[in-house]
C-alpha cells in the first residue's frame, strides 16, 4: 500500500544531482529509473522515492499522481 505522503513527495521533490538535476522525480524518464534499478538505488529517502517511482511506472500506475500534480499546479 502506497502512503499518500510518499505520492505527494514524488510530485514535489527534485533529483538533486546528475543529468536530470532539478527534475521532479515524477517526471524522470523510465530509462533513468531503469538505470538506477540496475546499478542500485541510493540509500535513504531519495532511493525510496526513486524506487517507488520505478514501480509506479513499471506497473502503469502513473494515473495515481495526476490529481497530485494538478493540486500542485493550483497552488
Amino acid at each position: 500500500m502506497l502512503d499518500s505522503k510518499v505520492l505527494l513527495q514524488l510530485v514535489q521533490e527534485q533529483i538533486p544531482f546528475g543529468k536530470y538535476k532539478g527534475t521532479l522525480i515524477c517526471n524522470l524518464p523510465m530509462r533513468y529509473l531503469e538505470w538506477f534499478k540496475r546499478k542500485g538505488f541510493p540509500k535513504g529517502k531519495l532511493g525510496m522515492l526513486l524506487e517507488t517511482m520505478y514501480e509506479i511506472r513499471l506497473n502503469g500506475l502513473e494515473g495515481l499522481l495526476t490529481p497530485l500534480k494538478e493540486l500542485k499546479h493550483k497552488k
